[in-house]
């Protein structure tokens, strides 16, 4: 029996072997059912196209504004849905679950962008700002990282000069999402102002229509093998003015831009577990109904054994993503913690999806099944926000008081 990937049958409620949802409050499983509905009626048809083609979805855009997802768990006072952080959470795996992209689309522009604006910004900014982007009528993207420092922002290049009346921003940004269709870009420069306490430190600063900025020019990065329907592009600065008024108040060092670090990273946690269901729950639809000798491919020791594998991570994956997301609420998340959460949940959903992939056969390689799709875009989730392995190393210095790190003054 050949199947066909419109037969499967998509599974209804979340996968939930150890029955975790009696971990969730009611409010929090709405939202996750809200998330689930939208994903399956909006994103898991087209995601498959959109990605072999390279192309983003903005059709989905004003949908995906209504569904309160964007700044999830930022006040009402701010267009926004207020949320704990498990129920954001739960939303970010439903996206994840159905496009490792749109799932990279919403950490820059709700996990980066509204949240430096968020957390660092003025009152003014934030009013201005975050109802149209919870909206996304407004697309924010965030410029940190540099062709020469990755994992290491505090090599920073990039200058923001004071001029009058502003600053001006000169330096090169690599891998920043969103950039070429950005209506505001939170740039990350080193201050030069010797008349301010603040020469020297790093700050942020946000350039509004930064598509249309003299100064400001971001090429999409082309031929990806991940994250195919999402734009990361290469951004050069020139001399690109930025009045006063729009740098970020609250950004005074580099630990204001580790602090949204941790925030994103939480949410890129989330995007393991949904992309590691995803690729379960595809793979034992699918041996359920194909069959080889005579029987299900499900019947045989072999595949259950994967299966079981699988599942077995998944309801790991959950208590871990559950139990942070409380953290997170109670004021407790620290870098430590979220940075094992991110490191534990793509490295068992990279594995997960190799496993499925296996399962599928032939079949696995075809994006109709989407293992595929989620098994390449998790290698680009596996290194961003904090590469594996770097990550280790900021578990390893909290458990053993030891910095592994290559030694380097100390950033400002």
């Amino acid at each position: 029996m050949t199947i066909s990937p419109e037969s499967t049958v998509r599974a209804t409620v979340p996968t939930d072997f150890i029955k975790a949802s009696r971990l969730l409050s009611e409010d929090e499983l709405a939202v996750q059912r809200m998330a689930r509905e939208f994903v399956d009626r909006h994103i898991v048809p087209i995601s498959a196209d959109f990605w072999d083609r390279a192309e983003f979805p903005f059709e989905v855009l004003p949908k995906l504004g209504e569904t309160g997802i964007m700044g999830g768990t930022y006040s009402g006072d701010y267009g926004c849905a207020g949320w704990n952080n498990v129920a954001y959470g739960l939303a970010v795996a439903e996206i994840a679950r159905g496009s490792g992209s749109m799932s990279t689309f919403l950490h820059v522009h709700s996990g980066l962008a509204m949240a430096a604006i968020h957390e660092l910004g003025s009152e003014e900014q934030k009013q201005k700002w975050l109802p149209p982007m919870a909206r996304c009528e407004k697309i924010g993207c965030f410029g940190l990282t540099e062709p020469d420092a990755g994992s290491d922002p505090g090599a920073m290049k990039s200058v923001a000069k004071k001029v009058a009346g502003g600053y001006e921003i000169t330096g090169e940004k690599k891998w920043i999402g969103n950039a070429s269709f950005s209506d505001v870009a939170v740039i990350w420069a080193r201050i030069r102002d010797e008349s301010s306490e603040l020469d020297g430190k790093i700050g942020g600063f946000l350039v509004e229509d930064a598509r249309s900025t003299d100064g400001f020019v971001a090429d999409v990065l082309p031929r990806k093998g991940s994250q195919r329907s999402v734009w990361q592009t290469h951004v050069t600065l020139t001399d690109v003015f930025v009045p006063e008024e729009d740098r970020l108040p609250k950004a005074r060092s580099l630990g204001s831009t580790l602090k949204i670090l941790t925030h994103s990273r939480y949410g890129v946690g989330w995007d393991g577990l949904g992309q590691a269901t995803d690729c379960y729950e595809n793979a034992l639809s699918y041996t359920k109904e194909r069959e080889q000798f005579g029987n299900p491919i499900a019947s045989y020791q072999l595949v259950q054994q994967k299966l079981v594998g699988m599942v077995n991570a998944i309801s790991q994956m959950q208590l871990l993503s559950i139990q942070t997301g409380r953290l997170k609420d109670d004021g407790e998340l620290d870098a430590p913690i979220v940075s094992m959460f991110k490191m534990n949940n793509v490295a068992r959903a990279r594995e997960i999806a190799a496993s499925a992939r296996d399962v599928l056969g032939g079949n696995g390689v075809l994006l109709d099944y989407r293992v595929m799709e989620h098994m390449a875009d998790i290698e680009g989730v596996y290194t961003y926000e904090g590469t594996n392995d770097v990550n280790t190393l900021i578990v390893g210095q909290e458990i053993t008081g030891h910095r592994a790190f290559a030694p380097r003054p100390t950033a400002t």
